[in-house]
């Protein structure tokens, strides 16, 4: 299912009159970036999800939301996840992982549940941060979690509560599919 981020991130940004050059240099992304996400022919990994998000004073849940008003709680069924798979990094490369929506109705809410899958182990280990806090729990498999100097592994059952201003990258550590629970918060 496609949630068109790319053209919510147009709007939000024809909204404001501002150009590809201008959100590129406010949010440190490249203008062929920001052009590649806003014509969905990339999607960008939560970090830069997030950084775009809080440039326009958004949620990221903003991005997964459909036409329907806002409610006191929320169920997403497993079937109606909101899959993101085409996920690139900063520099235009494959991040080979893929990121599930749990909350995508509710609005306003203050955590963004998401169920990352990472196929494989990333060549690049550039890292990433933006404002907030999150948390992971390793579902399945074995990660490597880089937090600025330091490798942490994580197992099965294992969690990881952390500043997201750190700078960070989550890893398969044996290229071997794992499965995480990550709640971001602004």
């Amino acid at each position: 299912m496609d949630y068109n981020i790319g053209e919510k991130i147009k709007k939000l940004r024809k909204a404001r009159k501002l150009t590809l050059q201008q959100v590129a240099s406010e949010t440190g992304f490249s203008p062929a970036l920001i052009s590649q996400i806003e014509n969905n022919n990339v999607s960008p990994p939560i970090a830069t999800l997030s950084k775009i998000a809080r440039f326009f004073d958004v949620k990221i849940g903003h991005f997964f939301e459909d036409a329907e008003g806002d409610k006191r709680y929320e169920v997403v069924r497993r079937e109606d996840r909101r899959v993101v798979s085409r996920v690139i990094s900063k520099a235009g490369t494959g991040h080979g992982y893929t990121y599930e929506a749990l909350s995508f109705r509710k609005r306003n809410k203050k955590l963004e549940p998401f169920v990352l899958t990472v196929s494989e182990r990333a060549d690049e280990e550039t890292l990433y941060s933006h404002e907030g806090e999150e948390f992971l729990l390793i579902l399945k498999g074995t990660g490597e979690l880089l937090l600025e100097e330091e490798r942490i592994v994580l197992h099965q059952g294992d969690a990881v509560y952390f500043d997201s201003e750190v700078r960070h990258r989550l890893l398969s550590h044996d290229g071997e599919e794992m499965q995480v629970l990550a709640i971001v918060t602004r």
